[in-house]
């Protein structure tokens, strides 16, 4: 299927970093993403799963449309394309900022990058540097002393099989009892609803798992806002984050706001092409958090680049409308991963009331052992999730 993107915006922005550059290309894209035209039975909760993207990130992209019933003809936004986190590009990047795992294979083998479910208020996960120190297939999971103390009904472990919250596969963190691993509850990737750990869908989770060894490094980092030259152009890509993006589950809607050093950073990333810059786009940008790479910086003899979000398809002109779903690609995020078995539409008995994604299974509201619990980390199989 032709996409949006010609093949050297699809190709380079897997090395699109903070600093690089490339030569100068006219008539730049104002923004990075595909458009879908909703059928009366869509819901962005399917698309998401469908199209491998974490659901809150579907949901900014789309400010305003109803998640669970966008309606017949409306213009879906799909953020396909993402750009790489700024620091060294190595092993595994986990972005709390953006919801999404990076994995850097080396050798000259591209990047892969895959949405994920992070930990709700007060459990996020440390933002510092780990390694895999273990690999389990068919993991058993056990709860931690402080987890069944809080909530005495829980199982002294669970077994492989489709109740276990950790999924199919898991990968340790160091010592902590952090892992990255799969889920039972699809519907709480791309959410805050884990104690810390790190969710993926069950298909990617598995993708993961084959291609990773042991000791491979893995960097957490809080990155909300990204900027990458493509082309000779600097995108900007802003993501919500904290009450955002609670503002949003709730609300599928969110306040616009800045950051107060963003003027600082997109500068010290345009370096001596600050002058190009179209600070009317970089606000709107930062401010409305689509997570959609946008073009930030002015093309030859362009005064200005033009409205920016909010989101709507009036607003991306460039847009390709009218994809068909069965044609949408996976998140352009390379490549696209094994189709896994497509997951059952949740239920909901009253479509008047407010229609809220199904809860996952959620861990006890109790600190990980890396945050404070006496639980000793070398329990077999014992982790938050």
């Amino acid at each position: 299927m032709p996409g949006l993107l010609s093949s050297s915006l699809r190709a380079f922005w897997l090395i699109a970093a903070i600093g690089m550059t490339a030569p100068a290309h006219a008539a730049a894209p104002r923004y990075l993403a595909e458009t879908y035209v909703a059928k009366q039975s869509d819901s962005l909760v399917d698309l998401a799963v469908d199209l491998d993207l974490g659901f809150l990130e579907l949901f900014a992209a789309n400010d305003g449309v109803d998640p669970w019933l966008p309606g017949e003809g409306t213009e879906v936004i799909i953020p396909s394309t993402h750009l790489v986190p700024d620091g060294p590009h190595k092993g595994i990047i986990v972005n709390i900022g953006d919801q999404r795992l990076y994995y850097f294979p080396g050798k000259g083998q591209p990047m892969e990058s895959w949405p994920i479910g992070i930990g709700r208020e007060g459990f996020d996960i440390p933002l510092q540097q780990f390694s895999i120190t273990a690999k389990r297939k068919h993991p058993t999971w056990v709860p931690t002393a402080s987890m069944r103390a809080a909530k005495p009904e829980l199982p002294a472990s669970v077994g492989p099989g489709p109740d276990n919250p950790l999924g199919d596969y898991a990968l340790n963190l160091g010592s902590s009892l952090y892992r990255i691993h799969g889920t039972n509850m699809p519907y709480g990737v791309g959410r805050r609803v884990s104690s810390g750990c790190i969710r993926m869908y069950p298909a990617d989770i598995e993708t993961l798992f084959n291609k990773v060894p042991v000791g491979t490094p893995v960097r957490v980092v809080n990155q909300p806002a990204k900027l990458g030259w493509i082309d000779g152009d600097l995108y900007l890509e802003v993501h919500p984050e904290g009450e955002q993006l609670d503002e949003l589950e709730v609300n599928y809607t969110f306040e616009p706001q800045l950051a107060p050093e963003f003027e600082e950073q997109v500068a010290r990333v345009a370096g001596d092409q600050v002058e190009r810059v179209d600070w009317s786009v970089v606000v709107r940008t930062w401010a409305h958090r689509t997570g959609v790479p946008m073009r930030i910086t002015r093309t030859a003899g362009e005064e200005l680049i033009g409205e920016a979000p909010p989101p709507r398809v009036a607003a991306y002109p460039d847009a390709r409308p009218g994809l068909d779903r069965a044609e949408m690609p996976r998140s352009r995020t390379l490549p696209t991963v094994p189709e896994g078995p497509r997951q059952t539409r949740p239920a909901w008995s009253d479509m008047s009331s407010a229609r809220r994604i199904p809860e996952p299974a959620v861990a006890p509201a109790v600190r990980p052992d890396a945050g404070g619990s006496s639980e000793p980390a070398r329990v077999p199989g014992a982790g938050v999730w």
